[in-house]
């Protein structure tokens, strides 16, 4: 899913050679968000992560995954993608890109793949 794939966790066996393109391409993104950071001591933090830049993957994808859901999920087609998700079941996200509360249905975004 997104989150592995921005994360660098993707299970994904396909195509090896997609998969390695998909990576240059991640690593080439994230290497701008690097050169562009403002910040000495986040600079520092995230130098060691070089080539790669998992942590600085990961804290992109914690500050921005409620904004790539809404992105993703708002324009569906009807909404169809949601299901009774919110609420402990109790309230449906049916129709909607958020449950009533504003939250968004991310309740598999940190279970493992091979478990989902």
């Amino acid at each position: 899913d997104i989150a592995d794939i921005v994360r660098g966790k993707d299970l994904y066996l396909g195509d090896k050679k997609e998969k390695d393109r998909l990576q240059s391409t991640l690593k080439r993104i994230f290497q701008k968000i690097y050169d562009n950071l403002n910040d000495i001591k986040a600079k520092t933090y995230y130098n060691s992560d070089t080539p790669d830049f998992y942590k600085l993957r990961e804290d992109w994808w914690e500050l921005n995954r409620l904004d790539v859901w809404k992105a993703i999920t708002c324009n569906a087609q009807g909404n169809t993608y949601f299901r009774g998700t919110c609420s402990n079941d109790t309230t449906s996200a049916k129709g909607h890109c958020q449950c009533i509360d504003g939250t968004v249905p991310t309740n598999f975004d940190y279970v493992p793949q091979y478990l989902r």
